[in-house]
Formats: structure tokens, sequence, C-alpha cells
């Protein structure tokens, strides 16, 4: 049986000296689905690492403790695939893999051209979607024992999803796994484990729990509420009692200073009077030291876009009329028709490779010219946006003036970016926060047109829910490409699923569901 043991593990950054996981231990087992859930930048791609690569790890992160996989062959699926590979032809990145003969038959499910396998095709031209595939029929393709998956669902269409929630679920070995799909995790989840920094980013907390997400988080929350309510209800009656119990020491005491010598009877009475009060008030504070502690947990996330970003209902934003829609010499789709005016949240979804970046690209490279519109772009790949070099702070307040700077400083602040994370170059944040920072941007020049390509890929589910919320509200226009199932349902208002025969209304609602 293959059983996967962690043991007091804890990960430290070098240079910052912030504990990322301290005394973490897991024992992981067939039938084991354990997803791994934090905000952005808490360590849930280092504790992964640390388990399949440790020797990765040196330049950033010092590990002690221990990690038991002895005569284990653990598959792991990075969140990026390393430069090196990208520039290899697809038919190279197979070499030493027997793909057909090692893999089960439900993996042809996934959805693509078996020839695709022996392509000269390089890895770096196939669309975010396919690279993830050809990377998951790789990693199968050795028999793992454990499964290590970083955000498997990154760029995956809704089929594919949908396949990998089946075969997570029908899996035979251990699978510990990242992901911000919530869909994903409520129907495949079994075990949680939720990596945490309160009090300010300075301390860890980690809590592993043997239940299914939902219940998870509708436990902690229920819980959480419950243990705040008697807390405050604790030291609301605790305050009112050191009232009363203040106001009668002065009395005693104020009696005692008037009394006279005279009266020395009266004066023991006091002096036991005022012993008894004294042994209240002490009573009072044993009491204080059995008090709930006020929940401390993580803080959520803030992001709301300002109303300067409406756009009036009527207006204009888009009458696209595209015979073909092509990329190279390959024809993607004909005849699309495409209207969006004022405030239409739109998301474009279809199957990987079937042009819906192309088509957010083209509406890009129209929009942006508009003088009457403030078109904002996230790309699918951050770096196109993103100087590494640069800093946060930097990004998003390049003339330097103060304003500006207090600007950047308290966006970043209530998306949860330490000083130190505020200060460092982007090339050191994680995916998670590089999104995070490219939204932030987007509300900060108060854009009124939002081109987003898959904007919760590397968010926790966590920070989904806000992000979700804050687009919803959001009075501009969105167009959207988009495989994120909740983010379909709860925010956008049209649906277009991307054809070779063009663009197809699809019902908003039919989506999202995680049940």
């Amino acid at each position: 049986m293959s059983v996967l043991e962690i043991q007091k593990l804890t990960l430290t950054l070098r240079e910052s000296g912030r504990v990322l996981v301290r005394d973490f231990s897991l024992s992981l087992s067939p039938g084991d689905r354990a997803v791994v859930i934090g905000e952005e930048g808490n360590g849930k791609s280092t504790l992964l690492r640390a388990v399949a690569a440790p020797e990765t790890l040196e330049p950033y992160c010092g590990m002690e403790g221990a990690v038991k996989a002895e005569g284990l062959q653990i598959g792991y699926l990075e969140q990026e695939l390393p430069a090196a590979l990208r520039r290899r032809s697809v038919a190279s990145f197979f070499e030493g893999t027997d793909v057909y003969r090692s893999l089960s038959p439900r993996l042809w499910e996934l959805d693509f051209d078996p020839a695709l396998i022996q392509s000269a095709q390089s890895m770096d031209s196939l669309s975010g979607g396919e690279k993830v595939k050809m990377r998951l029929l790789r990693l199968l393709a050795s028999r793992p024992d454990v499964l290590l998956l970083d955000e498997p669902t990154n760029d995956l269409d809704i089929e594919a999803l949908e396949w990998l929630e089946s075969f997570l679920n029908a899996a035979e070995v251990p699978v510990l796994y990242v992901s911000h799909d919530e869909t994903l995790i409520e129907r495949t989840a079994n075990l949680v484990i939720h990596l945490e920094q309160v009090r300010k980013k300075t301390v860890p907390r980690h809590i592993v729990e043997r239940t299914t997400y939902a219940d998870y988080v509708r436990r902690r929350l229920a819980g959480l509420e419950k243990q705040e309510q008697v807390a405050r209800k604790q030291r609301a009656d605790y305050d009112r009692k050191m009232e009363r119990y203040q106001q009668i020491f002065n009395r005693v005491e104020h009696e005692q200073n008037v009394i006279t010598r005279q009266d020395p009877g009266g004066g023991r009475l006091l002096k036991k009077k005022m012993k008894a009060v004294k042994s209240m008030g002490r009573r009072f504070e044993r009491e204080r030291e059995e008090f709930l502690d006020i929940p401390d947990v993580e803080d959520a996330i803030s992001l709301f876009f300002p109303d300067s970003a409406r756009l009036p209902r009527g207006k204009r934003v888009t009458d696209l009329i595209l015979p073909e829609l092509t990329a190279g010499n390959r024809l993607l789709a004909r005849d699309i028709r495409l209207n969006v005016s004022g405030g239409e949240h739109v998301a474009f979804i279809g199957r990987n490779g079937a042009g819906k970046t192309t088509l957010l690209r083209l509406l890009w490279e129209e929009l942006r010219e508009r003088d009457d519109l403030r078109a904002g772009w996230m790309p699918q790949n951050y770096e196109e946006a993103l100087d590494g070099s640069d800093t946060p702070v930097g990004y998003l307040a390049p003339s330097g003036k103060k304003e500006d700077t207090t600007r950047a400083y308290t966006g970043l602040g209530s998306l949860k970016f330490t000083h130190e994370e505020m200060n460092r170059p982007i090339a050191m944040l994680s995916g998670g926060q590089k999104a995070k920072l490219l939204l932030l941007r987007l509300l900060l020049t108060e854009c009124n047109v939002l081109l987003l390509d898959e904007p919760t890929r590397n968010l926790s589910p966590l920070s989904n829910p806000v992000i979700r919320r804050a687009l919803a509200a959001y009075g501009g226009t969105i167009l959207s490409v988009t495989h994120d199932r909740k983010y379909i349902r709860e925010v956008c208002t049209t649906v277009y699923e991307l054809t070779g025969d063009g663009l197809v209304f699809r019902e908003p609602s039919a989506f999202g569901r995680g049940e």
C-alpha cells in the first residue's frame, strides 16, 4: 500500500526568515484526495515542492523535518512548465515514456488528437490547456504511486475539468493537490489542509481535517462565528462586572479615607468589606483567564471598483464582424459576430485551442485605441504585462508621486501584501499575487472596460469569492476568457462558446454548481 509520510516539516524563507509551515505532519494513503488551500504566498506550492523536489528549495527556503517516500514513484505536476521543456517538440517531450501502452483508455477522454504526441510542434506553441493535457499524459504514463498536482486545472476547458474531477475521484493512489477551482475542490477533496498566516503574517498555522471542502468551510465559519459571539459576550459581561466592581471599590476606599479614628469598630468593618471587594476582583480576573479567544484568522482580502469605472448601459463597446479568426495559417473560426454594450459581463468559453485568447487579443487591440473608453488588459501570461525586476509599488505608482505611492500601499495592504512583498521584485511573487497586482492596477487606473484572460486561474479558493463579488458589482464592461464555472455563474451576464462556426450563446446559470 502506498503511504506518504510527512513528519514535523518546517519551511522557512531564507531572505525574510518568515516561517511558512511549522511542525507539519501528514500521512497520505490510497483514496486520500488532499487539497491544500490558503491565501497566495502562504507556501502551498512550496509544500508540494518540499515533498516532490526538496533540492529545488535550497536557493530560497530552508527545510527541516522528514518526508518518507522511500520506494514511491512520485508524480509531480509543477504549476508552470520549465522553460527548457517549453522549447522542446511535443514528440521529444514524450521521449522515454510508452504513453500508448501505459495509459488507461479513459485518458483519451481528454479530447485531443493522439497524433499530436508525435508532432514536431513545440510545446510552447500549444494553447495553455493543451500544455496541461500533454503534461498530465506524460505524468500518468510513469505510473506514479503518489500524485502531487500544483494547479492542474489551469487553462483546462470545462470538459477537461469534468474529466479531471472524475479521474481524481477514481484515483487508486494518494493525491495531494493545490487548486483554485472551487467546483473541482468541492467535488473531489476528502481531506483539507489549510495553511494560514495570522498576526499580520508573522505566525504560521495549519489545519488538517478529513472532510469535504464544503463541510470544512461551513463548519469553520459557523464555529468561528459562535466562538466570536461567546468571546465578545464574555468580555462585555466582564466589562459590566468590572465597572460595578470599580464603583464599589471606590466607595469603600472613600469611606475608609473619611472615617475618623474615633470609630475603630467602623474601621474594622470597612477593612473586612474592602478585603471582600478585592477578593471579588480577583475572582473576576480568574474568570477572565478562562475566556474564549476572539478568533485570530487570516483576514479576507478587500477589493472593490469605484463608481467612476461605470459605463452607461446603452454605450457601444464593440460591434465586431469577423469573417475568419486565424492564428498563423490555422483557421480557428468563421463568421464571428459580437455586439457588446456598457455594463455587460461577457465570458468566452470553448475547448482548448478554439481561439479564445486570440479573439480576446484582437478585441484588446481594437479597444485600447478608443478615446471614449478606458480599457485595461490582464493577459493569461502575466509576464506580458509585468516587469519582473520592478516592485509592486513601482508598478502601481510609476510616477513616484506621494499620493500615487500612498494609494499603491493602501491597495496592496487591502490585498494582504506584507510591506516586504510590496517592495520585493515582482518576479518573486506567487502567481496569485501577480494576478491580484494586475487586478489592482485595473482598479487604480479606473478602467471601465476590462479584458481578462483567465482572471481567477491562480487565485486561492479563499480569495476568489471576494474577487467574484467585486467583478459582479463592477459597473463597467467585462470581456473575459474563463473556464471557472463559479465565475461564469456569479459574474457573467452573457456567455458565448467559441466554435468553428462562430459564437454560440450559452446560459450562465448552467455553470458553476458545486453540488
